[in-house]
């Protein structure tokens, strides 16, 4: 109700609203009664991301089944509502009993396979019920969380033990489990892993990027905040080198808030959205880009010399994997401890985490001035992704005996 009441002014809530329509004849004018259907569900960008080397894998295996993806954000459908690797893409409606029998019995899928985590009770159940497995990926869990309070009855972790099988990320999850008698689990690491080691061999060239950085060092700022983007003001107007430059890629692209931040800003900057307009000598000659676009990120970090990671100030960290891949050292926020990919850069020196802005510059004047220490932070970070184990195999094997 009340996300109806706010999508009369607010953009995010009416798509998340007007999308779940008439989802009922949506699949099923891509969904046949006779059609063999394999089910990933994915809540936003984030989880897609991970879980696509496991659909990507699906599809090449199994060609005869149709793929469907479900999505329970905007952030993460509109986005990704055209990708070609599925055959249908939709919004997970309210998981209410009604909706989840509608639901089986329009896509009547093989297998449930949910990314990371949302455990929608009424569809876990009623998966149960019809014998559909249901399987989760790249799964991590905290003690802090309901499944694991002593209660004596504990009526979250009961359903949690309807998942057919958890592919965890890690040995305390793996625990965790085994403490509430779910011993349905295998430590399998994280499938991002899979995918960030791809972006290395992807054609990573952009001619924005050859003439902005130029023979320049580049930090490469993703997905700031305000928050973050504040750090980096007395950077840029009192302490960066002239061989030196920055691009932010901000987490929101409204054309004021960016405008607010350029402001503060001393030096010479350029937006991506005024590329049709600047010459090659205006990219030479600029020391900020602000890449206010998306789907690109990826290829900025092959040219990042440090990257800086958004998010740490707010409610979490973003996506430091695609980052670092490129061995490259990564700087971010005081909110990272829920994403084990961060606490273990941190522990083996590819990472660092900074409180303030004094924690801020002694880490990146460190960075950029010993360059030494720059490379073999960047090299311990680089070798974390590529040394990492194949999650996606793993569980595929597991997919391969099931199916």
């Amino acid at each position: 109700m009340a996300l109806k009441l706010a999508s009369n002014f607010n953009e995010k809530a009416k798509l998340w609203v007007d999308g779940r329509r008439n989802w009922e004849e949506k699949i099923a004018s891509k969904i046949s009664e006779t059609d063999k259907v394999l089910w990933v569900h994915c809540s936003s960008l984030g989880e897609f991301e991970q879980g696509r080397p496991v659909i990507e894998e699906l599809k090449e295996k199994y060609p005869t089944h149709k793929i469907a993806v479900s999505f329970f954000s905007p952030s993460g459908y509109e986005i990704r509502k055209n990708y070609q690797g599925a055959d249908l893409i939709f919004y997970l409606p309210l998981d209410t009993k009604s909706n989840a029998e509608k639901l089986i019995k329009v896509l009547h899928p093989e297998i449930l396979i949910l990314v990371k985590y949302e455990y929608w009770f009424n569809l876990i159940s009623a998966l149960h019920q019809h014998n559909i497995p249901t399987i989760v990926v790249s799964s991590i869990f905290r003690k802090s969380q309901n499944f694991f309070k002593k209660n004596g009855n504990n009526w979250f972790a009961k359903k949690l033990k309807l998942i057919h099988h958890f592919f965890v990320q890690n040995q305390q999850s793996k625990e965790l489990l085994d403490a509430i008698q779910i011993s349905q689990n295998t430590i399998a690491g994280d499938t991002r892993f899979d995918r960030v080691k791809q972006i290395i061999h992807q054609d990573n060239q952009l001619d924005f990027m050859n003439y902005f950085k130029g023979n320049s060092k580049l930090i490469v700022v993703g997905s700031s905040w305000p928050k973050d983007e504040e750090l980096f003001v007395e950077l840029i107007n009192q302490n960066l080198k002239e061989d030196w430059k920055i691009l932010f890629a901000p987490h929101n692209l409204n054309e004021s808030a960016i405008n607010s931040f350029l402001v503060q800003v001393d030096s010479k900057a350029i937006k991506y959205s005024d590329l049709d307009k600047t010459t090659e000598q205006d990219l030479t000659l600029s020391k900020v880009f602000i890449l206010n676009t998306i789907g690109i990120l990826s290829k900025v970090y092959a040219y990042a010399d440090i990257t800086y990671i958004g998010g740490g100030f707010g409610a979490g960290i973003h996506n430091t994997l695609e980052a670092v891949t490129f061995g490259n050292p990564v700087v971010f926020g005081p909110k990272y401890k829920k994403f084990q990919e961060a606490v273990d850069l941190i522990e083996i020196g590819g990472g660092f985490s900074i409180s303030n802005q004094q924690d801020f510059n002694n880490i990146m004047n460190r960075l950029m001035n010993d360059e030494n220490f720059r490379k073999e932070s960047g090299q311990k970070a680089g070798n974390f992704v590529q040394n990492s184990p194949n999650a996606t195999k793993i569980i595929l094997d597991y997919l391969d005996q099931i199916l």
